[in-house]
């Protein structure tokens, strides 16, 4: 393995050097400052190519998340999108490397340094320590999830449960999706409501899943006709409400649904966010349905999204717990319950 040096007056420039001679792929192996004679400090970058045999990737107790040295595409990301960053952690390529993964797969600057300034690795540490300080820095990522775990809600008495977000965002698929998974994985009895008189075509869609389950369904144009089904529905473990897509920036259709499901009627909503929007219209959406008080995230098409970092982004934000993650439009394989683990492994193991 050839080692090569290189030294400039700034980061940037040496990290240029490293691109120039090495390419983007060059992997870091050790970088730090030095004392200069009269002009300064200078920053030394020892590198070597991305084809040479570096050292070993060693795990640890957190799958999907490996000790990597840095590379010189990632250390360009940090210089384009992390102000004042690089030179803090000039002398922790580990570190760097975790922090361009959280950069890289969405979760942003702000949140990630407060990420790593929380476990510590920004602190003067030993490299041999590094392994400590990094699952540290995951521990604090990981104690912002929340996880609602729907079928351990539902222990004696009726759960009335309705989805809400925009058009398009799946609604009914995921619908379709619980009611698969609450009746015949956890053998629930359970029945389905849609007031989506917007789109009759949902409503047909919703019915036809119902009958291939073998569980009631009733359509609600209004506040009475949902009181009656709820109330033809009272045995059930479980009722899930499908309700009509509606647009962000829509605020009366948005107030017609909360005084369609009014408090007195205990309907528990949970909004549905697709990944694969921008972090912009996530936030939107959340704050215009808040009225709506809803009690969980469900992220949707995941498997349509290069980026899964808004995730964790839009929790911190809103301190909401998440209850599913949908992968697609089969019903009902893709969907599954969230966890702590598999957040982690959307955050690490993408780029």
């Amino acid at each position: 393995m050839q080692i090569h040096k290189y030294r400039a007056k700034s980061v940037s420039a040496a990290i240029a050097m490293v691109k120039n001679e090495l390419g983007s792929d060059a992997m870091i192996l050790s970088s730090k400052k030095l004392n200069g004679q009269g002009s300064g400090h200078l920053f030394e970058i020892a590198a070597v190519a991305s084809n040479a045999n570096t050292l070993d990737q060693t795990s640890d107790s957190y799958d999907g998340v490996r000790s990597e040295l840095v590379s010189i595409k990632e250390m360009i990301y940090i210089l384009n999108h992390s102000e004042g960053m690089m030179e803090k952690m000039i002398l922790k390529p580990a570190t760097l490397t975790l922090y361009a993964k959280m950069l890289r797969n969405g979760i942003t600057d702000y949140y990630a340094r407060i990420f790593l300034e929380q476990g510590g690795a920004l602190n003067d540490y030993s490299p041999e320590c590094f392994k400590a300080v990094r699952e540290e820095t995951i521990r604090i990522i990981m104690k912002r999830v929340e996880i609602h775990n729907f079928p351990e809600t539902i222990n004696g008495g009726r759960n009335i449960t309705a989805l809400v977000g925009t058009t398009g965002v799946g609604k009914t698929t995921t619908i379709a999706k619980i009611a698969a998974q609450m009746s015949l994985k956890y053998k629930k009895k359970v029945g389905l409501i849609s007031i989506d008189s917007y789109r009759i075509g949902a409503m047909e869609q919703l019915k036809t899943y119902a009958n291939i389950l073998g569980i009631p369904f009733f359509p609600a144009f209004n506040r009475k006709n949902l009181v009656a089904a709820l109330e033809r529905l009272k045995d059930m473990d479980a009722v899930l409400i499908d309700t009509a897509g509606q647009s962000q920036y829509d605020g009366k259709r948005i107030e017609e649904l909360k005084n369609m499901m009014t408090d007195d009627l205990n309907i528990q909503s949970h909004l549905l966010l697709s990944v694969a929007t921008t972090e912009e219209e996530m936030n939107k959406t959340a704050e215009k349905f808040s009225s709506l008080k809803f009690g969980s995230y469900i992220f949707t098409k995941l498997d349509e999204a290069e980026k899964c970092g808004s995730i964790i982004n839009q929790l911190m934000k809103t301190q909401l717990p998440i209850s599913y993650l949908t992968t697609g439009q089969n019903v009902p394989e893709d969907i599954e319950e969230a966890t702590k683990n598999r957040i982690l492994k959307l955050l690490f193991s993408k780029n």
